[in-house]
């Protein structure tokens, strides 16, 4: 089937637990509203975290990190994923956990140094053909996965493609179909689809006139004029690391014609390659580097090696800002009977700006589970909401936010169009939270094998 089929005149989405951040939610003098951009809470990391946002844009960050320190489940992936959208919308934003740096069959430093490029885009302008409109009508065709029957995966879609002046619907390979609902792609919000590569970027919702929009999560954009088919300069932002790929790929194809294996390390020639490409087309005004976000939570769990790699990264001139994240006090670094705070050497802790967050209030836990069910689409009566609030209070913000899909689920059984208290008591029944699993496993310590 071709990549994309135009035709003539049950949504399915993948929602991520941060999708709904826009931004750092901060007014023009760079104060934290209470509730903006998807965040709630945590004004005095929001506005700090604005300060840093201002210091990447004027190029003040050179040998500096982000440290961002607080207990679990109180945004501190949040606020790296917002600094990110704060730097634009192609920014990369790259998360690596500490205890995963350990867990590949590649090298350390060459681990780090591809997480590395992946957080630095390339930003590239070129003339293309594309499909553009504000989206009338989606359908996601889907079937049983080959080697699982239980899970459905998309074939096909179907959109249909409006302007001031056109419409036309295309049918849509699967690859597209995945793109429409990784990306979150509704009713209303317009898109373009490259006609050749098949790749879709969502610009925004449309603006309508006498109909409220939710400020905080959806970015207006005007109604798309002129016929659907067009031909648009385009920019698209592909990472250093895409192009070391696309490099190695092409030289390791003639060593295999040669009869050399091929090796999942990239060597420093394919890089330099790389650099020296790149810095062609900036020189041209063909491209622009856009230094992304590298964000490493559990940062307790890495080494001195790794901590010195990093550090020497930051003095790069080509280097992502490097944002780590902690929930421990004191703590041993790792491989060393050295104590230090955070488990992090004091040398590098030097030159990072340490960000503090503190655990959520009852109301704050409230218009975050708000937030959250809304992005899921998972009504709920008040009675639910204040359920979910309490349990989020007195167990984690992170299980009560779980329990809203089952909650859901549990609801469309007994045919409620929304979820009850009941339903959320019967998911939290059913899956227990890691208070009640700790007390389980104490009580049955004696059945368990040692």
């Amino acid at each position: 089937m071709p990549v994309l089929e135009e035709v003539k005149p049950r949504r399915f989405r993948r929602i991520g637990f941060h999708s709904h951040i826009k931004g750092l939610g901060l007014d023009e003098k760079g104060r934290a509203r209470k509730i903006a951009d998807g965040l709630v809470g945590q004004e005095e990391a929001r506005e700090a975290a604005g300060i840093i946002v201002q210091m990447i844009k004027e190029g003040r960050m050179s040998g500096r990190g982000v440290l961002i320190v607080g207990p679990s489940g109180t945004g501190k992936t949040a606020l790296a994923v917002a600094i990110a959208r704060e730097l634009g919308e192609d920014t990369p934003f790259v998360k690596l956990g500490g205890s995963e740096v350990y867990s590949t069959e590649l090298k350390k430093t060459e681990l780090l140094m591809q997480t590395l490029r992946k957080a630095i885009g390339v930003r590239l302008k070129e003339r293309r053909v594309v499909y553009e409109g504000v989206v009338r009508e989606l359908k996601i065709k889907r079937a049983s996965h080959p080697f699982n029957p239980y899970i459905k995966i998309p074939i096909e879609a179907r959109v249909t493609l409006g302007t001031k002046d056109d419409e036309l619907t295309l049918t849509l390979s699967e690859e597209i179909a995945q793109q429409l609902i990784q990306l979150g792609v509704r009713r209303d919000d317009v898109i373009w689809i490259d006609a050749e590569t098949g790749r879709v970027v969502k610009e925004g919702k449309v603006k309508s006139e006498g109909k409220e929009h939710d400020l905080m999560v959806a970015k207006l954009v005007e109604m798309p004029k002129g016929p659907v088919k067009k031909e648009k300069e385009i920019v698209h932002t592909v990472t250093l690391h895409d192009l070391d790929i696309y490099m190695a790929s092409k030289k390791a194809g003639l060593e295999l014609l040669l009869g050399f294996g091929a090796t999942r390390e990239i060597s420093s020639e394919v890089r330099k390659a790389v650099d020296e490409e790149v810095k062609g087309l900036v020189e041209k005004g063909k491209a622009e580097i856009v230094p992304g976000v590298l964000f490493i939570d559990d940062a307790h769990m890495l080494d001195l090696e790794t901590f010195s790699f990093l550090s020497e990264a930051m003095e790069s001139e080509l280097a992502p800002i490097i944002t780590l994240a902690t929930n421990r006090g004191v703590a041993k670094i790792r491989g060393t009977d050295i104590e230090a705070p955070h488990g992090i050497p004091l040398d590098l802790l030097d030159r990072l700006l340490i960000i503090t967050t503190r655990p959520y209030t009852r109301d704050e836990i409230r218009e975050i589970i708000k937030i959250r069910a809304d992005e899921e689409e998972i009504p709920l009566t008040e009675e639910a909401l204040e359920k979910l609030t309490d349990v989020g209070v007195e167990r984690s913000l992170r299980y009560a936010v779980q329990l809203m899909e089952p909650a859901k689920i549990i609801a469309s059984r007994h045919d409620r169009i929304k979820v009850t208290v009941e339903d959320v008591e019967e998911a939290s029944r059913a899956f227990i939270d890691l208070k009640r699993s700790l007390e389980y496993v104490s009580k049955y310590k004696e059945a368990f094998l040692h």
